[in-house]
């Protein structure tokens, strides 16, 4: 069961209490009889880490262990006789 934390609005009374979802929720102050709201706090479970969804609950295609695709025939490689122009020849500097 969820822990509610309440304030009045008159007293600035503050408390939390251990209620059901479908209990209804406090009006009344106990200590003046005044008007109670309910506080509302922050999320208590918190996502961190970079790539938390890509790599959970992922299956099949797409995962990083699985090697790169190419094509052999246009893989971008570039031989001795396309870097140098024809009809010259390269000689290492002294």
């Amino acid at each position: 069961m969820p822990t509610y934390s309440y304030a009045c609005t008159q007293c600035d009374n503050r408390f939390d209490i251990v209620q059901s979802f479908t209990d209804e929720a406090l009006t009344v102050c106990s200590e003046c009889s005044g008007k109670l709201r309910k506080l509302f706090n922050s999320v208590g479970i918190v996502f961190k880490g970079s790539g938390f969804y890509r790599t959970d609950s992922r299956t099949g295609a797409g995962t990083a262990s699985e090697p790169a695709k190419s094509d052999s025939g246009s893989n971008g490689s570039t031989t001795k006789s396309e870097s140098t122009p024809a009809g010259t020849t390269s000689t290492p500097a002294a």
